[in-house]
This record gives structure tokens, C-alpha cells and sequence, in this order.
């Protein structure tokens, strides 16, 4: 007797859908368990197909992981900078409130996923120069953000101007490494507290004091260095 199957087959993705299917595989793997964990046989066993598969859609796997890299830690930037943008600020002490949300965003405990891919990234470009490269180019990213919002604290007076890349430079190695400390529990308990302090010597070492202070200071030095030679 001649039977009917009722089932419907799975319809076949389009090249431009399984190479999509591919990378959400990897980015989800990387995002559970690190940059080290992207394999060809690993993102093929996340992803259902044979390791053959995800070698045809991406040949080169050192720009796959920079590539996978690239896209979640841009999307957590994006995030970020997009929520301080979108609050308006009136004055200096505004403004100050909003970069302390911006750090204790950035230092959150559920963000150690990133974190993790960010420490990896930093030890695996080291031999995988895609992987480099782009590393390279999200941490400008990540400057440049910054210099813009410390551009717009040095137009309220909070800060002197022409200390905006030096503000953003220390807040970045600042979060950055207490992120990192964070991933083996090197860290105060209180992330909040720490984010406070970190902003207030940030904004500290750049107000217009400082900075008359340091300009004070190497024209001392030099004045010395001058005495001396006579």
C-alpha cells in the first residue's frame, strides 16, 4: 500500500543563510566559552554540520575568530556609548553622573563574557595577526568614544581642554584592568565604590588645575636641567 508522508522537509538554507548560521554559532560559542574554544570541529558541532562545511564558508579561521571577535565587542560599545548619548546633560556634575553609569555599566559581573574575549584577544593576536589587527582597531574605537564624551566634559569646565585623549587613555586602561582582575576574583567587592574611584582619578588628572600643576612641574624640571648643564 502506497503511503503519503505528511512531514515537511527541511528546506535547504541559501549560502549567504548558512554562512549567517555559521558565525551565530560561533559567536554564541565564544561568548559561553572564550576565543580559545573557536575550533572548526567545535562551531561545526554547535552549529549541526560537518567540519568540512564550516571550512568551505570560512576558510581562513585566524580572520574568522577576529571577525567573531570584532562583532561582539562592537556590539557592546555601540550599546554602551548609545545609552550615554541618548541622556541629556546640563552641566558638569550631569555629565560626571553619566560617566559614572558608563563605568559601572562597563564593570558589571555579567559582562565577564566579554571581558574573557577581550583578555584572549589580547593574548591570541600575539600569533594571529587578523586577529591583531582588529584588536587594534576596536580599542581606537573605543578611544575615540571616549575622547568625544571627555571632549564634551572639557566644554563644561570639568576637565581642561586638550586633556580629552588623555582622560579617555586612563579610563580605558583603567577598566580594562579591573575587568581583567575581575576574571580571577583580584577585585574589590564593591564595583560600584570602584567605579567611583577610577572616575574621580580620571577626572581628577585632567581638570585645569592639573594641568597647570604638570605644566608647572616640567617647566621646574626643565629650568633645573638648564641650571645643571651651566
Amino acid at each position: 500500500m502506497k503511503t503519503t508522508s505528511t512531514g515537511t522537509a527541511a528546506r535547504r538554507m541559501s549560502p549567504e543563510e548558512r554562512d549567517h548560521s555559521i558565525l551565530d554559532g560561533a559567536i554564541g560559542l565564544a561568548r559561553e566559552s572564550g576565543l580559545e574554544s573557536l575550533t572548526v570541529r567545535a562551531v561545526a558541532a554547535r552549529v549541526g554540520v560537518t567540519p568540512a562545511l564550516v571550512a568551505h564558508y570560512r576558510p581562513g579561521m585566524d580572520t574568522f575568530v577576529a571577525d567573531v571577535f570584532g562583532i561582539i565587542v562592537a556590539a557592546e560599545r555601540d550599546e554602551v556609548i548609545a545609552a550615554f548619548d541618548d541622556t541629556d546633560f546640563h552641566d558638569a556634575d550631569d555629565i560626571r553622573a553619566g560617566l559614572l553609569r558608563l563605568i559601572e555599566t562597563l564593570l558589571e559581573a555579567d559582562r565577564d563574557d566579554v571581558t574573557l574575549i577581550w583578555v584572549q584577544a589580547w593574548a591570541l593576536g600575539a600569533r594571529n595577526d587578523a586577529l591583531a589587527a582588529r584588536v587594534r582597531q576596536e580599542m581606537d574605537g573605543w578611544q575615540s568614544a571616549l575622547e568625544q564624551i571627555f571632549a564634551r566634559t572639557a566644554a563644561t569646565g570639568a576637565i581642561a581642554a586638550g586633556r580629552a585623549d588623555t582622560a579617555a587613555w586612563l579610563l580605558l586602561a583603567m577598566v580594562d584592568g579591573m575587568n581583567a582582575h575581575s576574571l580571577v576574583k583580584w577585585a574589590p567587592r564593591d564595583r560600584a565604590d570602584l567605579a567611583r574611584r577610577a572616575l574621580s582619578a580620571v577626572l581628577d588628572s585632567a581638570t585645569p588645575d592639573a594641568l597647570a600643576a604638570e605644566t608647572f612641574a616640567t617647566d621646574s624640571r626643565s629650568a633645573d636641567a638648564r641650571s645643571d648643564d651651566k
